[in-house]
């Protein structure tokens, strides 16, 4: 059966948004040709730095003929309300049926042309795309996260005729921006798509840019003794920067290895994106880079991974990265120092201005309530009160330091060096606890002991901070689920636009609904406040046992606070607008 390849082509998109983008372009489109009624062997989506790519094998050449039986009015219904069916139908009242008192239209249409389908797809998808933030270009109307450059879309190996925006259709597509021949590409299926880019240094499978990153970067860093500290979120990252990642070793000045390792690697991540290196570890050692008990300590070197493969092996490339992580961790290094000077007391009295929540007083008395918490919970798991009560008293203090102030990542780590450096005892500088919604690797107590003082001090660190007032953060819409509706209102899908436009035309019972409207820590799609109705759009994913369990906990939860819950698939949407506007009508009416 025919093949559909689809490449939106494009200025870089940012690595962050690609995957996410190749996710919603699956669903979408998905859901557009099951509404439809066509279906398909397989379908794959690829995203990469410069392209989306969408490829369906198996795909029908033309939609099947329809017969849909359409509920109308009652036989003894005011004669508006047949008009008005009559009219939505097409039909008249000799061809309309009628059954138990209720009148029934058969609509039957003719299968459609793929090819005129797709087009029609591509033109709304491309045109109502949930891109987190996007952008106009030129003299156009049309958004996308960058300026579009050529759209390809072959079906059965034929070019699929449309105009997007002056952006017209074509098999053509383009290789690596330097490495490639810099020739156009026309292209006649996927194999063919795949093997040319490849040969213009373009690997269109994130899979596949992972693997290039990790057996190229480890056969650099075993060449010279040294392992590769692996980072599968950082790896994520620059698989999406590169269509043709090429891993290279660089080397640092070694004084830096006098900063804390969390220092010297989250300076290389987030400013940088560069991986982190150890020296090779004992025979059975641990990978870990602690620098304790035998464990290798991190290596003074670095491994970028560029989008070129340089004729001189990379080494002016990482020459000049080395001279920018310097200027970075000369940074890093001026913040340890002047932290030193300071101190946990002047730390402490800068908490007292600095709001921990409008009802609930500053980050001081925050500290307070925890450290008398502290010092009641210690005895039960058998730590020591006077030195919990002290950890309790510091565990905050470094939000004030200026260190944390530049990496807010390493809130608690930082408190626990100053605290070793500074003289505390040493319980109190022991490895503190994540911070709220952290991702740590050493699971040390700070109260000396295993798991349960652990558990407690987790139960704990959220409790003291709202166990004296009864105004909790989490009652209240939260700043960022507020913050995130914002994000999704100016980025709805396809059948949310089309309900949305329905609803403020309708108007329905006098009702006044509100699109992705916070509750809680929910979005709702739809919010009416009068009728305290919601109506939320289910896509595919929501077929999954695993999404309609939240959904039946989402349910439970509003239609405990007296909102009453309707769910309707987004294929219902696309398909029968006027039959869900209907149910939407009869829901406000009960």
């Amino acid at each position: 059966m025919p093949q559909l390849l689809l490449e939106i082509f494009s200025e870089e998109i940012p690595a962050r948004m690609q995957q996410g983008a190749a996710r919603d372009l699956e669903r979408i489109v998905s859901d557009r040709l099951k509404a439809a009624g066509l279906t398909w062997d397989a379908l794959t989506t690829y995203a990469g730095p410069r392209r989306l790519t969408l490829v369906i094998d198996g795909l029908p050449a033309a939609t099947p003929d329809r017969e849909e039986e359409v509920k109308g009015p009652k036989a003894s219904a005011p004669e508006q309300a047949l008009e008005g069916f009559l009219r939505k139908t097409g039909l008249t009242r000799d061809q309309l049926t009628e059954r138990d008192g209720v009148l029934y239209a058969v609509l039957s249409s003719k299968g459609r042309a793929t090819t005129d389908l797709v087009a029609e797809t591509v033109d709304q998808v491309i045109r109502a795309f949930p891109w987190p933030k996007s952008m106009r270009w030129g003299s156009g109307t049309l958004r996308w996260v960058r300026p579009i450059k050529r759209i390809l879309c072959l079906f059965d190996g034929k070019v699929v005729p449309f105009e997007i925006d002056g952006i017209p259709s074509d098999a053509i597509t383009e290789g690596h921006r330097f490495l490639g021949s810099g020739q156009l590409l026309k292209v006649s299926d996927f194999v063919d798509y795949r093997t040319q880019l490849e040969r213009e240094f373009v690997l269109i499978d994130v899979a596949d840019r992972k693997l290039r990153i990790l057996e190229q970067a480890r056969a650099a860093c075993a060449a010279r003794g040294l392992v590769l500290v692996d980072d599968d979120g950082l790896l994520d990252e620059v698989a999406g920067l590169a269509e043709w990642p090429t891993p290279i070793l660089g080397d640092m000045d070694p004084q830096f290895l006098a900063l804390p390792p969390e220092v010297v690697r989250l300076s290389m991540k987030v400013h940088q994106k560069y991986f982190a290196v150890r020296s090779s570890p004992p025979s059975g050692g641990s990978t870990r880079e602690a620098g304790e008990g035998g464990t290798p300590q991190l290596a003074p070197n670095f491994l970028v991974v560029a989008n070129v493969e340089a004729t001189d092996g990379g080494q002016a490339l990482a020459a000049g990265n080395s001279r920018v992580l310097s200027a970075r961790l000369n940074d890093a290094r001026f913040f340890w120092d002047e932290d030193q000077k300071v101190g946990f007391d002047a730390w402490n009295e800068k908490l007292k201005g600095v709001t921990f929540h409008a009802k609930l007083g500053t980050l001081a008395e925050r500290v307070e309530r925890i450290a008398a918490l502290a010092r009641e919970i210690a005895p039960l798991v058998g730590a020591d009160a006077d030195q919990a009560e002290t950890a309790a008293r510091l565990c905050k203090a470094d939000l004030a330091s200026g260190m944390v102030g530049e990496f807010p990542e390493l809130q608690g780590i930082m408190g626990g060096y100053y605290a070793r450096l500074l003289s505390a005892p040493p319980s109190s500088a022991s490895r503190p606890l994540p911070p709220e919604g952290g991702d740590r690797t050493d699971q040390s107590s700070p109260l000396g002991g295993g798991g349960p003082p652990r558990l407690f001090a987790r139960w704990w660190r959220g409790l003291a901070a709202h166990a004296v007032s009864p105004h909790s953060p989490a009652m209240d819409a939260p700043r960022k689920t507020q913050d995130r509706a914002r994000d999704l209102r100016r980025n709805l899908t396809l059948p949310e636009v089309l309900l949305w436009q329905a609803l403020r035309r309708r108007g329905l019972c006098g009702a006044r609904f509100r699109r992705q409207h916070p509750i809680g820590p929910y979005i709702l799609d739809f919010y009416c406040d009068t009728a305290r109705l919601a109506v939320e759009i289910d896509g595919s994913s929501h077929d999954t046992p695993d999404q309609a369990r939240h959904d039946a906990r989402r349910t439970d939860w509003l239609n405990r606070r007296g909102v009453a819950v309707l769910r309707i698939p987004a294929r219902d949407v696309l398909t029968d607008l006027a039959g869900v506007l209907e149910e939407i009508g009869l829901r406000l009416k009960a």
